[in-house]
């Protein structure tokens, strides 16, 4: 990194693909093909995986650790909580070493299982949040969901050389996301697999002006499968709300009545300064729906809080 440097930001994201930064969509770009001002850009000097949320950097430069690990930077991924329908990510420390300026091979992973057995902003047990080196060489992982500090130490013996022992190495940035996360339970033979979520949204309550069509493109809508929409990440997988975002299955708001049309405003307009929660929600979440992906989404969570007990 260069003091000073411009590396792109707002208008360009990095391509892992065409290993290029490339004009965004909301800046004219036409999904990977149109450069613009992003060709006169900085690249970054490394790539990770889309949406793992980095939280926070430190250099390491002690002697606690194996020399491995000297020279290079840690970095705290809070995890995704926008790459549904497929797994989410993150949730982990990584390291990478630094050859100079510039990195050194692909990062690794430093400490995982945060998370623990799923990793999903409203399951998360602990997530990474911050990083910081004592002056013993400690490395220190604040975790922001129970409020814990780890301390990290090298408890291997002699840590003259360079060796770090196995490592696990970092997927690719370029890699595909995985396969679209399903329940483990498989459904009766002869049976869709999306029996179950289908049969559960049909059997929600319908609003005036909305129609049960509506509903079931508002379910896909909320768990990112139409329209890049990323409600679960604040709202959680099953609507009932996570550290970032409400509730939206009890009968408590904080704009508006509840009614269909004022959520449907609410989507609209976003929640620039939230009442409770520290994170803003851009407008429509900070996707791009229509006016009918709105209001279908609206109805979807009209029916989650309307539902019978």
């Amino acid at each position: 990194m260069t003091r000073g440097g411009d590396y792109g930001w707002p208008e360009c994201y990095y391509d892992a693909v065409q290993r290029k930064l490339v004009l965004a969509p909301e800046f004219g770009g036409d999904g990977g093909k149109k450069l613009g001002p992003c060709a006169a850009k900085s690249a970054p000097i490394a790539a990770f995986p889309a949406h793992w949320a980095p939280n926070g950097m430190v250099r390491y430069d002690k002697q606690q650790f194996p020399a491995h690990y000297r020279d290079g930077v840690f970095i705290a991924f809070h995890g995704s909580w926008n790459r549904a329908p497929y797994p989410q990510g993150g949730y982990n420390v990584v390291f990478q070493a630094l050859a100079g300026d510039h990195a050194s091979g692909m990062c690794e992973v430093f400490a995982d299982g945060f998370a623990g057995a799923v990793k999903s902003p409203d399951q998360a047990a602990h997530r990474p949040s911050g990083l910081a080196v004592g002056p013993d060489g400690a490395l220190f992982v604040s975790d922001d969901v129970r409020g814990r500090i780890y301390r990290i130490v090298y408890r291997g013996g002699s840590n003259s050389g360079s060796s770090a022992g196995q490592v696990v190495p970092c997927p690719s940035a370029s890699a595909p996301a995985g396969a679209i996360s399903v329940a483990d339970a498989k459904p009766p033979e002869g049976s869709h697999p999306d029996a179950g979520a289908a049969a559960e949204t049909a059997s929600l309550p319908v609003p005036n002006g909305a129609t049960k069509e509506m509903m079931v493109l508002g379910d896909r809508i909320y768990h990112g499968q139409v329209g890049g929409a990323t409600c679960t990440g604040c709202h959680g997988a099953a609507g009932t709300g996570t550290a970032l975002g409400p509730n939206l299955t009890d009968t408590q708001w904080l704009w508006g009545d509840g009614s269909f049309r004022t959520i449907a405003k609410t989507i609209t307009a976003g929640v620039p300064e939230p009442k409770q929660y520290r994170a803003p929600m851009p407008p429509m979440g900070g996707a791009e729906l229509t006016p009918d992906q709105v209001s279908a989404v609206a109805a979807y969570v009209w029916g989650l809080s309307h539902r019978a007990p």
